[in-house]
């Protein structure tokens, strides 16, 4: 059964969607939020899961997990950003050029739009959990994240990666 739920994090409150296994939404309540509205609230295992993971994550750890993730909506190549977002280690980051290039290698294509990779990273369904906060314009720039910028620089900051 699909449901919602919402929690409060030190960066502000947010919405979770998903079944009893799978997470399939994550966002800030302010940003964009789960496309079906009409799921009951309620505490499903997986959401457990993942209060559990951003609790850990919060108190600046690597939780070392990951809650089951689903991606239900989203093209083939959004889902192969997806998929590469989710490789991206704690504490690191990736250019959107750098994404551009293994998506590019895995099609068998020369080269890939780094502003395409950018609109996919953009519409990730789940925030924090699959990292598009990790990933920085080529100059070193904080370019775009649906929760804002401002959050994407406690994020980084939270995991060591900027001062």
């Amino acid at each position: 059964m699909e449901a919602r739920h919402e929690i409060q994090t030190p960066l502000g409150r947010m919405i979770m969607c998903g079944t009893d296994q799978v997470l399939t939404g994550l966002w800030f309540a302010d940003g964009r939020i789960c496309q079906k509205t009409d799921f009951p609230d309620r505490m499903l295992p997986v959401f457990a899961q993942t209060v559990r993971w951003l609790e850990l994550y919060f108190q600046g750890k690597d939780p070392g997990f990951l809650p089951e993730i689903s991606f239900e909506t989203g093209t083939d190549f959004q889902k192969a950003v997806w998929e590469i977002l989710r490789t991206i280690p704690y504490g690191e980051v990736r250019t959107y050029g750098e994404i551009a290039g293994l998506v590019a290698a895995e099609r068998g294509m020369s080269r890939m739009s780094a502003q395409a990779v950018g609109q996919a990273v953009g519409r990730n369904p789940v925030s924090i959990l699959v990292p598009c906060h990790r990933v920085i314009g080529k100059d070193g720039s904080l370019t775009g994240y649906g929760g804002g910028l401002d959050r994407k620089q406690s994020l980084l900051k939270l995991e060591g990666i900027l001062p």
